[in-house]
């Protein structure tokens, strides 16, 4: 067994990250971090659960340790859902000390020898674990996208077969992503924030390194372009996109690509069967329906219609987010890297 930590374990992506570890076959979930205000106090009584999976009462008794890096010395790897302004040195400490991190903050993802990865779609990447290491690190860094990002980049991924130049995309994410206090009821009820800080930003240059080329030792980020509009709805969890592609194949030979679509792994524990999901009836997806598909590691793509319009659907917090990160764990565990 590998021995894990979760930094920032109280908040939102933290909870999701106790969750899916707290009885994960191959990791051992053995320190907490959080802020001051919770060292030194069990997990349960510190911890406000608010997530929709049951609270897992195994992690109750771990001990909340201060968020450094002698805390971590008896791990393996971390797990960060740390806020970007703490991550951005702390990380890299962590990582400089021989522990591995896989993070969920954006303060290295464009780092050029950081890999920023979704399995499905760039486990080549990885590589840039050895490019770390070449240059003295004795841990490394590997990120996971933007939560939007990572549903665009996966419905992307089966129209790599096709050309395309030219992407544009519309989003309506959930409150989740904001973390617990990340929007107000006032702000977000009967209503849509039609702007959230840097994430248009984020959507359209992370798609290009995750979908770039990778020849070794550096990646070429992809040539298309991508253009984006993000909104904040008043859903709970599940990120829906609205894409237009310039993709010149038909309705039918789309679909055929998504059908097809298959994960290069099946041995990942958090591997969803479908990483993919086509679905048919014209009012799918909906988050309220689809976001949980594939244990919420699953993202739907439905109304396929010439031009090329769809509709991708994921969640947020788990496939966006904390499941992303622990997919990539079990990626880098399965290449030896741990």
């Amino acid at each position: 067994m590998i021995n894990v930590g979760v930094l920032g374990a109280t908040g939102a992506v933290g909870q999701r990250f106790v969750q899916l570890l707290a009885d994960h076959p191959w990791f051992h979930l053995q320190t907490l971090a959080a802020s001051e205000r919770s060292a030194g106090k069990p997990y349960g009584k510190v911890v406000n659960w608010r997530l929709d999976a049951p609270y897992p009462e195994s992690v109750s008794d771990i001990v909340v340790t201060p968020t450094t890096v002698e805390s971590l010395k008896d791990c393996d790897l971390v797990f960060s859902a740390l806020p970007p302004e703490a991550a951005a040195s702390l990380e890299t400490e962590i990582a400089d000390a021989g522990i591995g991190v896989c993070s969920n903050a954006r303060s290295h993802r464009m780092d050029a020898d950081v890999p920023l990865v979704i399995p499905e779609v760039n486990p080549d990447h990885l590589g840039l674990i050895d490019v770390q290491r070449d240059r003295g690190r004795e841990g490394f860094i590997v990120t996971n996208p933007n939560c939007s990002t990572i549903v665009l980049a996966l419905a992307l991924a089966p129209l790599r077969a096709f050309e395309f130049h030219d992407v544009r995309v519309a989003t309506m994410q959930a409150i989740s992503g904001g973390g617990f206090s990340g929007v107000s009821a006032m702000d977000i009820y009967d209503n849509v924030v039609p702007y959230i800080g840097s994430e248009e930003e984020k959507m359209e240059i992370e798609t290009l390194k995750i979908m770039g080329s990778f020849d070794g030792s550096e990646v070429t980020p992809a040539s298309f372009s991508v253009s984006a509009s993000c909104h904040r709805v008043p859903v709970i969890d599940g990120h829906t996109i609205a894409v237009w592609v310039d993709v010149a194949e038909s309705v039918a030979e789309v679909k055929k690509a998504y059908v097809n679509f298959k994960s290069p792994f099946s041995n990942l524990p958090l591997q969803p069967e479908k990483a993919v999901e086509l679905l048919d009836p014209s009012d799918r997806p909906q988050p309220r329906l689809d976001r949980n598909r594939g244990r919420g590691m699953t993202v739907s793509v439905g109304r396929i219609r010439e031009g090329l319009r769809f509709v991708a659907l994921g969640h947020n917090t788990i496939r966006g987010a904390a499941g992303a990160s622990v997919l990539n764990a079990e990626l880098i565990y399965s290449r030896k890297y741990l």
